[in-house]
């Protein structure tokens, strides 16, 4: 019983926080933001561990893999686009990826944090299931990969709609990149936002930016301790 009202909760807080950022598109009223804080406030005032409500909403993290396949379709509308900027698209994200898991490292190594924290925050621009993976295979803590992966969608849709807006980026490409590498499925929800075209590139450089940190990750890690 307690399991399907975890569940239950979830979903009421998610559509009603939903429906506020509809009427209200304003950044710190997204459902990414506001949803977490009200649930973690909901499960310290009703005492319910962590554990229990894990449990009961496991369906819903299952999801996560069906909704990034489903980013295939806006993709295969604008195959032709894809085409057309697959160099700078890659270039791009390759840059990205990299500048990321180097700076990340960097910071951890500079403050002297212990290699288990290094490893847990070098995939945070990769998508969470990747991330996981390649937290564990690199010593990180998964739960602190996770969250890690978390805050670093959270800035991104805070700090990223602004780069854009100061620096005035029109270009539906350069935008799509720009949050699809930064923020993964954050910032690809976020680029839908704008528009079809700019979703789409940004689901490509989502996917692209997991590739990249699966395969460069250890041996960034292995070349950056040396």
């Amino acid at each position: 019983m307690l399991y399907a009202a975890c569940f239950i909760v979830t979903i009421l807080i998610y559509g009603a926080v939903k429906r506020l950022y509809r009427l209200r598109p304003v950044t710190l009223l997204s459902p990414l933001l506001l949803a977490p804080a009200f649930i973690v406030a909901v499960l310290l005032e009703s005492g319910i561990p962590y554990g229990t409500y894990e449990a009961g909403t496991s369906w819903i993290s299952s999801m996560i893999g069906p909704a990034t396949v489903a980013m295939a379709v806006p993709l295969y509308k604008n195959v032709h686009i894809l085409k057309k900027h697959a160099l700078a698209i890659g270039v791009s994200v390759l840059t990205g990826a990299l500048v990321s898991i180097t700076t990340s490292v960097w910071l951890a190594r500079s403050l002297q944090l212990s290699d288990q924290i290094v490893g847990s925050l070098a995939p945070r621009s990769a998508t969470t299931p990747i991330a996981l993976a390649v937290s564990g295979m690199n010593g990180g803590l998964p739960a602190l990969t996770a969250l890690f992966v978390l805050l670093t969608g959270l800035l991104g849709i805070l700090i990223g709609p602004l780069v854009i807006r100061i620096f005035r980026i029109r270009n539906a490409i350069a935008r799509g990149v720009l949050l699809g590498t930064s923020a993964h499925t954050a910032g690809t929800t976020k680029a839908f936002e704008y528009d079809a075209l700019t979703g789409s590139i940004s689901s490509i450089s989502m996917i692209l930016t997991a590739f990249v940190i699966l395969c460069s990750t250890p041996w960034l890690l292995h070349w950056l301790a040396g």
